[in-house]
């Protein structure tokens, strides 16, 4: 059984009863590190979670441990456009991007605008659920979260002695028998040849006494070296890859990002591995290239504990928002992404996702985005100082201990903070140490510790409000782990934890509401989640006199509506995810009530 926490997290995913993505990635997912481009946090940036990215002990909605990277080009933002224009129309100084006439427009068309660049637009009035995206990668490889994984198939590995390794190079891998060996979105013999011949620069370097530091480092390099790999074996495909957005004279600017790159990468490549090719001037600029396209424009991606970041073919052209209307995630099979729309869209209206996790701050969202994309987010949610309504930043005033703090200015990202009751301003440095003392003390306890999560709650509610994305992520988890582990089973819990679990089910559902409404994988784990606490406490309140039989029944159609719309959600999962598994006990569980 697997548990996430959202720290920072997009996509959530639930196991078995799990968590996702994480959006992901999302969120997370999961998977890569939340960075400052200060050495220590470069490396994450460039991947975000189509995910499905299973319940582990490191992602949750806004902790730095995650990075779940949604990639798209920094310079599209049409939402901003359609808040100038109001009505979700082009403005005159946009045009439609097209090849040439088409038999069927589709659902949208790729349009472009001279200040945002390409990307998508509604070509009709489309309606929640419509699939408008299946494609499958072009290239795939390892995130970059200091993980060791297989080259196959993207599973955890180890790298300990006992440890399976390719015959050819080295390599970890899961067995002898891994479905990704051979394949184009796995180790392929190219990539195999290559590594053989450079083990001791390679492969024999990770042990397990390797330092986390240097396992990320080597593992950065296999996605661009499979990229590089393609100019021979895949040209077509990677004519499509260079074509992406890379921003590489924005980030020539950033002096700790282009140090990295050029030592970590770019030198390491050439100068250890011996690719010839490198030494020249425009060799090292093609590299930088292909670091740029994956900071900009990778999904990260990854099922039922596999971790791995993409780039796919039309995906990376939608524009971001952080309250979106699509949500997408991945098959465990094929890697390929599936996008949807999660709500009603109107017609020219551009196609959103959030390329940060919803379930952040504003303050970590933009600068996240800055970042990793190079644009200063202007949406209409980072516009509000309450966040549509969410407050999933404000916290509670030092001074007079009555007031709110919250931005005042909030795309202004220093400008300081105030108090809705007194005087009291708070400057952003401050407050961001605070946060991440806070999200350094959530970090430090284990998903599973359910007594650690209850006292975080009760240390921290004086400090922060209710709805602070850090509370969310801790009450997210106990929302999954109340009921599923031992001594917190459902037959085993008291009515005091059942009710507490009612609660942080409805508190969390309550902004998912606001900031990703409709059909969205977060909505339909917690509407799953919450069925089975109303239910017992429906029968205890019945059994004990202390409801009617008509509000038995009333309950009971809630459990009925929570768990049809928890199906109508999470079927739409590919099969053989773990929100798909949820769908259909969710499914079972509605038919068996014979409603």
């Amino acid at each position: 059984m697997y548990f996430v926490r959202l720290t920072g997290v997009i996509n959530c995913q639930v196991a078995g009863h799990m968590y996702i993505s994480s959006a992901g990635r999302p969120l997370s997912s999961q998977c890569s590190q939340l960075k400052n481009y200060h050495l220590k946090s470069i490396r994450s940036r460039s991947e975000h979670t189509t995910t499905s990215n299973l319940i582990t002990n490191k992602a949750m909605p806004g902790r730095k441990k995650q990075l779940h990277h949604k990639s798209n080009k920094a310079k599209h933002q049409p939402h901003q456009r359609a808040e100038k224009n109001g009505n979700g129309k082009q403005s005159q100084s946009e045009k439609q991007y097209a090849n040439g006439p088409t038999p069927d427009p589709g659902p949208f068309r790729i349009a472009q605008s001279e200040v945002y660049g390409r990307y998508l637009v509604a070509n009709r009035q489309l309606e929640a659920g419509e699939l408008l995206i299946t494609e499958e990668p072009l290239v795939i490889g390892p995130c970059v979260s200091g993980d060791s994984v297989c080259l196959g198939c993207y599973q955890p590995v180890g790298l300990g002695r006992d440890q399976f390794r390719c015959p050819g190079c080295g390599w970890p891998l899961c067995e002898a028998s891994c479905p990704g060996l051979g394949r184009r979105v796995g180790h392929t013999t190219e990539e195999c040849a290559l590594y053989g011949e450079r083990r001791p620069a390679f492969a024999e370097l990770l042990s397990d006494r390797t330092s986390p530091s240097s396992v990320r480092d080597l593992y950065e390099l296999v996605m661009v070296v499979r990229i590089l790999l393609m100019r021979t074996h895949a040209p077509e495909q990677f004519a499509l890859i260079a074509r992406m957005e890379s921003h590489t004279e924005e980030r020539r600017k950033n002096a700790a990002l282009w140090s990295h790159y050029e030592q970590n990468v770019v030198g390491r490549l050439r100068d250890e591995w011996k690719l010839g090719d490198l030494a020249s001037e425009e060799g090292a600029r093609s590299v930088h290239e292909i670091c740029g396209i994956l900071d900009v424009n990778c999904f990260e991606i990854g099922q039922k504990g596999a971790k791995a970041r993409t780039l796919y073919p039309s995906a990376f052209l939608l524009a971001h928002d952080c309250s979106p209307n699509t949500a997408h995630t991945d098959d465990p099979r094929s890697f390929a992404i599936l996008l949807r729309t999660s709500r009603r869209v109107r017609e020219n209206e551009a196609l959103t996702l959030s390329y940060a996790y919803t379930l952040q701050g504003t303050l970590k969202r933009r600068s996240f985005m800055y970042e990793g994309k190079l644009f200063w987010c202007r949406c209409r949610r980072c516009a509000d100082p309450q966040e549509l309504g969410s407050d999933c930043s404000a916290i509670v005033c030092r001074a007079c201990q009555q007031g709110t703090v919250r931005a005042v200015a909030p795309l202004e990202q220093t400008a300081d903070w105030a108090c809705d009751r007194c005087d009291h301003q708070t400057k952003v440095l401050d407050l961001e140490r605070q946060m991440d003392h806070i999200n350094n003390d959530l970090e430090a306890i284990d998903v599973h510790d359910i007594p650690g999560l209850e006292n975080f709650l009760v240390r921290y509610r004086k400090t922060l409000r209710p709805n602070h994305y850090l509370l969310l992520s801790a009450k997210f988890s106990l929302c999954q782990i109340y009921g599923r582990i031992k001594g917190y089973l459902l037959p085993e819990m008291s009515h005091q934890d059942i009710v507490r679990k009612e609660r942080y089910c409805r508190e969390f559902l309550a902004i998912i509401d606001l900031l990703e409404p409709g059909l969205t994988r977060l909505r339909g784990l917690i509407m799953y989640e919450l069925h089975a606490p109303v239910m017992v406490l429906a029968q205890m309140g019945l059994q004990s006199g202390q409801i009617s039989r008509p509000d038995f029944q009333r309950r009971v159609k809630e459990v009925a509506k929570l768990l049809q719309n928890s199906r109508d959600i999470l079927l739409l999962e590919p099969e053989g995810s773990s929100e798909h598994e949820m769908g259909l006990a969710a499914a079972d569980a509605f038919s068996k009530m014979g409603l």
